[in-house]
């Protein structure tokens, strides 16, 4: 069935299934659950409480707020209210968080807690446009000439705000048609420039409608979310899809706790990124194969048949080994831009190397220069306030240029060999794709992260982040220290052993792509250094700035190659 909007869709569904189970989370130890009748009550409840607010049809609303049933409850009240909701990552900076409150406008905010809060007193004299503040966990101070009041008090008022107040906000949905905005999504950004992308209610509909045309999953899923909702990534998957289908979703209480939480409540489907199921992989690495995949089916659950994974490339030998313990990761692709899902692995056709097919009605076509181009219906209308950055990655005929690189085999499988501006071209004239480089490299047991370079050198290298735990095992074995410079291991018996593992990683690429030379980092790259987006993907760019003497170091202690290649 086709719906108009959103929160028309979400009211049908919670009138089909009101008793069923809706969502589903931990507070004080305990699994607490609400049905699909109660979520839409609390959704109906803030929305009123919006609109008496004089929210008004096409405002914006800023979500900043970790993973919990009030964000999911939060985003429909918007979008029944009219308004468009701005979903800020919950990790974000003050400066960032002020930056896309002010560049979207956004008239209130719906914030967690009182630390979210602070953030905005911490900015607030540059949002003129932001009157409310509504605080979900009590304890949040005042906020200079803007009005704070609680979800509670909010939800409250919308209850009792008029004897018609259900009726009011059931006709602005009414209103609402697939083509009308529904959301500005903020793009992490592995370079560190941030658009705000407009999505249409048409827009995550159409995607997540064609998703569940192929993806196998069941009205009586429970779906186990951990990514975070402000990512348009679990936006459509974990929320939108699961809404459309009338499944249970459950909050993961963290990344941390994942593998527990996975336990206590046996999902059917989880989507994650690679660098999860790396990490999952690296922590069993000791084990036999049998072992292994014994051990992955326990750590799964008895019920749960795919996982999900995109946001990243995943290494093949990973998806085999998944693959070989009866638990296929299905890898798809996409961008904030495309709503997110591009192409997508299914339960009956799932290709490892690949990431799937292009979903029904979306088109995919490969350009001269072999980036991707996409068409469809999942195709953003365009960057908020910045036509010039829209016109240069969508044409005229609706065309959406990705920025990345990849290829269509014979049966209409995708390939991504790298970002368009993440190629490299060594100072001999060789074309380098470091993405598919640093996924045979963290292929291998002993290496967690990668980031090569060599643009403008004269041969590859690469950062290295080692399975330090591992490796300080490998040290007590081989007798040697475990000595640190800087940031980075200096014991020559250990970088002679990673070396030997780079050296099998590049076996089977030719020699000028090889990695030649590499520094072996002393820590991870992560979020909290800003290394990392909030759905862990490394941002290069950034990184190879940071550790720029350790970069430049590489070539001036390893002779060039006298071939020039």
């Amino acid at each position: 069935m086709e719906h108009p909007s959103i929160p028309v869709a979400h009211r049908a569904v919670a009138d089909r299934h009101a008793g069923k189970p809706a969502l589903r989370w931990k507070e004080h130890g305990r699994w607490r659950e609400i049905s699909w009748r109660e979520y839409r009550a609390a959704a109906d409840a803030a929305a009123a409480g919006l609109v008496a607010l004089g929210i008004a049809p096409g405002d914006r609303v800023a979500i900043l707020a970790e993973n919990r049933p009030e964000w999911l409850v939060a985003d429909i009240a918007i979008l029944s209210a009219g308004a468009i909701d701005v979903p800020l990552h919950a990790t974000l900076a003050a400066e960032q968080v002020g930056f896309q409150l002010a560049h979207s406008g956004a008239r209130a905010a719906i914030v967690s807690t009182p630390a979210q809060a602070a953030k905005i007193a911490a900015v607030v004299d540059t949002l003129p446009d932001l009157e409310w503040v509504v605080v979900i966990d009590p304890g949040a101070g005042p906020l200079a000439g803007k009005q704070v009041m609680s979800w509670a008090g909010l939800c409250q008022r919308g209850r009792l705000s008029a004897a018609d107040w259900r009726a009011a906000v059931i006709a602005r949905e009414r209103a609402i048609t697939r083509s009308d905005l529904a959301t500005i999504i903020y793009t992490s950004g592995t370079t560190g420039i941030s658009k705000g992308v407009m999505l249409t209610h048409g827009n995550l509909l159409s995607n997540a409608e064609a998703a569940l045309s192929i993806a196998g999953r069941k009205p009586d899923d429970t779906t186990l979310a951990w990514l975070p909702l402000s990512h348009i990534y679990a936006r459509t998957c974990d929320h939108t899809m699961t809404m459309l289908h009338a499944e249970t979703v459950a909050f993961a209480e963290s990344q941390e706790r994942l593998v527990a939480n996975i336990g206590e409540t046996w999902p059917h489907w989880m989507n994650g990124v690679p660098r999860f199921y790396e990490k999952l992989w690296s922590a069993l690495a000791a084990l036999e194969p049998a072992a292994r995949a014994q051990r992955l089916r326990l750590v799964a659950g008895p019920r749960l048949r795919e996982f999900g994974a995109g946001g990243a490339a995943l290494p093949v030998a990973i998806a085999e080994g998944f693959a070989a313990a009866g638990i296929p990761i299905l890898q798809g692709y996409g961008l904030t831009e495309t709503s997110p899902i591009i192409s997508f692995n299914t339960p009956d056709s799932n290709r490892n190397g690949t990431v799937g097919r292009p979903l029904p009605g979306v088109e995919v076509r490969i350009a001269a220069d072999g980036e991707i181009l996409t068409r469809g219906p999942h195709v953003m209308r365009g960057y908020w306030k910045d036509d010039a950055s829209t016109h240069l990655v969508l044409d005229a005929d609706g065309w959406f240029a990705t920025g990345d690189v990849g290829a269509l085999d014979a049966d209409g499988y995708l390939r991504i060999t790298d970002r368009k501006k993440d190629l490299i071209v060594t100072a001999g004239g060789k074309n380098v794709a470091p993405t598919a480089l640093e996924a045979l490299l963290v292929a291998d047991p002993w290496i967690d992260q990668a980031v090569v370079f060599g643009e403008g050198r004269p041969f590859v290298g690469a950062l290295l982040v080692p399975a330090l735990d591992q490796l300080r095992a490998k040290a007590e074995q081989l007798g040697c220290g475990f000595d640190v410079e800087g940031e980075r291991i200096v014991t020559p018996a250990l970088v002679e052993f990673i070396a030997e593992r780079v050296n099998l990683a590049m076996r089977v690429v030719g020699q000028p792509e090889r990695v030649r030379a590499f520094v072996v980092l002393s820590r991870p790259l992560d979020f909290a250094r800003q290394e990392m987006t909030t759905t862990l993907k490394i941002r290069r760019a950034f990184v190879l700035e940071r550790f720029r003497d350790l970069v430049d170091g590489v070539y001036a202690s390893t002779p060039a190659d006298p071939t020039g290649v």
